[in-house]
């Protein structure tokens, strides 16, 4: 690679830090990198860590999603002492052009240009062409979803916070979970309960119900789940279904993704065995009068776990 075609992306989880170079539009996968950000007082250390064992390239762009709001371009890490701007990490890498990006506009801009064996199909549709609205919804540690626009000047990528939306409220059970989460949290959202701490709170609320003073983090959970001979654990995973239908269809009201609707996150596709199982379609179309329009929204999982690398990568050779 060469100082005038290198460029560095990076994909700052909660927990570890990934990072790649790509020359033009395309990700070289052999170069990508984990990094555990405990031990590390910022991002700058782990990319000059990166460039140094990489033999120093030479980066004249540089892109980096966050799980985290990015507001005026700068990401504060809500579990760490970091602050990541554009400043820094151009410094870091010596770039040019530099990039901050929420992760799920990272995985907004990566659409279209992941392999088809990466998108498995949750609900299907029909083909609404290139240039038809899409949305991303993320469910891994935390919940959010992005809007991706067409437009003349190029994708556009909306950021949002959907997680921090009121925890929806159907029926009786329902209101039950919203006064469980509320009594620890003083507020119920939709993270609060769709997302792997959001699980073991689910499962702590049908211990509660079933008269159980049962605790059990999310892979034990997951793991009953696909056993199916606990009664706690498949109330769990048809509640989580459930509303997860119900808002991902709230959403796809909100913004009409005729395009398709992107599952993303560790667990979205730890659910993959159980959307059928637990009416997952059923849920997402239960709208009243609307519930015929829904099926005009396909569903898909992407399975790529650097997808967020990717659209980093789209994004600075669109920027060009």
């Amino acid at each position: 690679m060469t100082a005038q075609q290198s460029m560095l992306v990076a994909d700052i989880g909660g927990t570890n830090t990934r990072v790649a170079l790509a020359v033009g539009d395309r990700l070289d996968r052999s170069t990508i990198r984990r990094f555990a950000n405990s031990g590390h007082s910022g991002l700058g250390p782990i990319l000059s860590t990166y460039l140094d064992e990489a033999g120093n390239p030479g980066c004249t762009g540089a892109c980096v999603a966050v799980a985290v709001p990015v507001y005026d371009g700068v990401a504060r890490m809500t579990n760490l002492d970091w602050s990541i701007d554009c400043g820094a990490v151009a410094k870091a890498t010596g770039a040019t052009r530099v990039a901050v990006l929420n992760d799920l506009q990272a995985q907004g801009h990566a659409l279209g240009h992941l392999a088809p064996a990466s998108l498995r199909p949750v609900i299907a549709g029909q083909d609404a062409g290139a240039d038809a609205a899409r949305l991303v919804i993320g469910v891994g540690t935390g919940f959010n979803a992005a809007p991706v626009h067409e437009a003349p000047g190029g994708r556009i990528v909306a950021a949002s916070e959907c997680g921090q939306m009121t925890l929806p409220v159907r029926n009786e059970a329902d209101l039950g979970l919203m006064r469980f989460v509320k009594a620890a949290h003083g507020f119920a959202c939709v993270e609060d309960i769709l997302s792997g701490r959001g699980l073991t709170r689910l499962h702590a609320f049908h211990a509660a119900q079933a008269g159980q003073d049962a605790s059990a983090d999310a892979v034990a959970i997951m793991a009953a789940i696909a056993d199916g001979n606990d009664p706690v654990a498949t109330a769990t995973a048809r509640a989580f279904i459930r509303l997860m239908g119900a808002v991902a269809g709230d959403l796809a009201l909100s913004y009409l993704p005729f395009g398709g609707i992107y599952l993303i996150g560790g667990v979205a596709r730890a659910f993959t065995p159980h959307y059928e199982r637990f009416g997952f379609a059923d849920a997402f179309r239960d709208k009243g009068r609307f519930s015929t329009f829904m099926q005009s929204f396909p569903v898909a999982i992407i399975e790529d776990d650097y997808a967020a690398l990717e659209g980093c990568v789209r994004y600075l050779h669109n920027q060009s």
